[in-house]
């Protein structure tokens, strides 16, 4: 419940109004374990649209509630983001995705802000490859 107040106050003070579908689509995400997609929030949010739920999606990224993750298939994921902003190593195999520890992009984008003029909001990043388990038992098959 504390987790929820806590939100509420960051949405409100960016400006946005807790709409009962705001409310419940923030529920239904802070309900969700593990990695999710807007269908699973909508099964759990009946009568809300999904234009609602994509906005409020979008919303609770900036506001840092939520990451967003690019599965390799191109699908659109999102986990709930205990410490902010967070790149990700995304399994071909397996699916799995983990999160990198910290952004290390940081003088990377502030040079890249600065010898292109363009003012940078924000970026998002993930690696695929394969994950520890699935690496080594590719070596398994292939008997390496």
């Amino acid at each position: 419940m504390a987790q929820l107040q806590s939100i509420m106050q960051r949405l409100e003070a960016r400006g946005y109004r807790l709409t009962a579908s705001r409310l419940a689509v923030l529920a239904a995400t802070l309900a969700q374990k593990g990695h999710f997609t807007v269908e699973d929030v909508l099964r759990r949010c009946p009568g809300i649209g999904r234009a609602t739920v994509f906005r409020t999606m979008r919303i609770l990224a900036e506001v840092g509630v939520v990451c967003r993750v690019l599965l390799e298939n191109g699908r659109l994921h999102y986990h709930l983001s205990r410490r902010g902003h967070r790149h990700h190593l995304v399994c071909m195999a397996c699916g799995d995705v983990q999160d990198l520890d910290r952004c290390m992009l940081g003088d990377l984008i502030d040079s890249l802000s600065r010898s292109s003029g363009f003012q940078i909001d924000g970026h998002w990043l993930e690696f695929y490859g394969r994950c520890r388990d699935c690496h080594s038992q590719e070596q398994v098959e292939v008997g390496v």
